[in-house]
């Protein structure tokens, strides 16, 4: 049984900071790609960012330049440093691992909230 566990969320003033983490339960390099996803009140669930196991990264337009995915592979962790949190960054964020021919794997979501 893969389990992947968020951890990090909570609530931070617009320009602050927060780091993920999400802790599998298996070498993370067994999967094909990582990556987190975040689903805003009314809105469909989006990638954020996500990492491929021979380490490319790949974001989506509103994370590029305050969001960075890296990785622990001692510590079978992914992580998600997101900076300069605006309100609209207010979601909950999901670690996503994906096995090629096999499926997806989701942690149960993280609450970040973005509010003075």
């Amino acid at each position: 049984q893969v389990q992947l566990v968020e951890s990090g969320g909570g609530l931070v003033q617009p320009g602050g900071s927060l780091r993920l983490s999400c802790a599998a339960s298996r070498n993370i390099f067994w999967f094909s790609t990582m990556g987190w996803y975040r689903q805003a009140p009314g809105k469909q669930r989006e990638l954020v960012a996500s990492i491929t196991a021979s380490g490319t990264t790949n974001y989506a337009d509103s994370a590029k330049g305050q969001f960075t995915i890296s990785r622990d592979s001692a510590k079978n962790t992914v992580y998600l440093q997101m900076n300069s949190l605006k309100p609209e960054d207010t979601a909950v964020y999901y670690c996503n691992g994906r096995k090629t021919g096999v499926g997806d794997y989701w942690g149960q979501g993280t609450q970040v909230t973005v509010s003075s």
